[in-house]
């Protein structure tokens, strides 16, 4: 166990620095209502999680012809225990030959790509009171301004938005995908990125700085309001409890779809990419590879989730805890 313990803190110290890259959320010197620092992985920290790990989330098994891939939900934020996967999670892994990942952010390209995305991105100027609100933002979740600057508005607001639950735990350094990265590695399994990082920055961006302008406002005013909090913990509860009736549910009580804005956003960044995610795990998988494919969990839901696209190219699709 030590040699992958050691692995994984030395891959994940990585991943930690590119996942802040991509959702940068940089602590700026804080007082003392600071969300606390995520804490360090040592050796005896994640050597205790995976032993008392437990399954999460949301599990298919998806078969066509002579051999079986998974499907994998995950989030992006999570607490410190619940990044170690449980062992019905490790046996599904460790029956792959390929772990493919949206992004995987373990590899040098990726990272590369994605800090050369941000940069080069476009955004709209928002009107200077909206500026200040998103600031003084920055400033109450103990973020520097300063990181976000380089950044595209709706990119500043969406950082912001994945931080908000700091408080109660939940961490972009305990992303459930940045684990499954390095313990991929550990395996000695192929690394996939199933998306290019270009591709997720523009499906966060909006068409017009009008659009812009009401995504931003909007998602400020729900965390001026203490309505973003709430919202993050229920994923969280619902995805560590593996409830899919009640995530199939989300646009019920999400609240995220209230604008026209919204309902945009949410369209481009979830229902218009899992088309081309199915395609690249159906390409994986035709190509005689066994597949651990992990996306979050909010693209497994509905019609147009991953596993209805996959039975629609003719898998077998089976939701449950599976013994390999």
């Amino acid at each position: 166990m030590r040699p992958v313990i050691l692995f994984l803190l030395r891959t994940l110290r990585v991943g930690f620095f590119s996942a802040l890259a991509w959702i940068p959320a940089s602590r700026a010197q804080a007082p003392a209502d600071c969300p606390p620092v995520a804490m360090e992985l040592t050796p005896e920290r994640v050597k205790a999680g995976m032993s008392a790990a437990r399954d999460r989330g949301f599990l298919w098994r998806i078969s066509k012809g002579q051999h079986s891939s998974y499907l994998y939900g995950t989030i992006h934020a999570a607490k410190l225990d619940w990044m170690f996967p449980g062992p019905t999670v490790v046996d599904a892994l460790r029956d792959t030959d390929t772990v493919a990942l949206e992004l995987d952010v373990l590899d040098p390209v990726i990272q590369r790509r994605l800090a050369v995305a941000m940069s080069a991105a476009r955004g709209f100027a928002l009107p200077q009171p909206l500026v200040e609100r998103l600031r003084r933002r920055m400033k109450a979740e103990c973020i520097d301004p300063d990181t976000l600057a380089r950044m595209g508005p709706e990119l500043q607001v969406a950082s912001l938005t994945v931080v908000a639950a700091r408080r109660d735990g939940l961490d972009p350094a305990y992303s459930i995908d940045l684990m499954l990265a390095g313990l991929g590695r550990s395996n000695q399994k192929a690394m996939i990125s199933l998306e290019a990082p270009e591709s997720q920055l523009q499906a966060l961006q909006l068409p017009t700085a009008e659009a812009a302008t009401a995504f931003v406002e909007s998602a400020l005013d729900d965390l001026e309001a203490g309505r973003t909090r709430p919202i993050l913990n229920r994923i969280a509860a619902i995805w560590a409890a593996g409830d899919q009736r009640q995530l199939a549910r989300y646009d019920e009580w999400c609240e995220c779809r209230k604008t026209s804005a919204e309902r945009a956003a949410m369209k481009r960044l979830l229902d218009d990419r899992n088309p081309a995610l199915a395609d690249s795990i159906d390409a994986l998988h035709s190509s005689g590879r066994s597949v651990f494919a992990a996306v979050g969990s909010l693209h497994m839901m509905g019609p147009l989730g991953l596993p209805a696209l996959m039975t629609k190219r003719g898998y077998k699709v089976e939701l449950g805890a599976f013994a390999p």
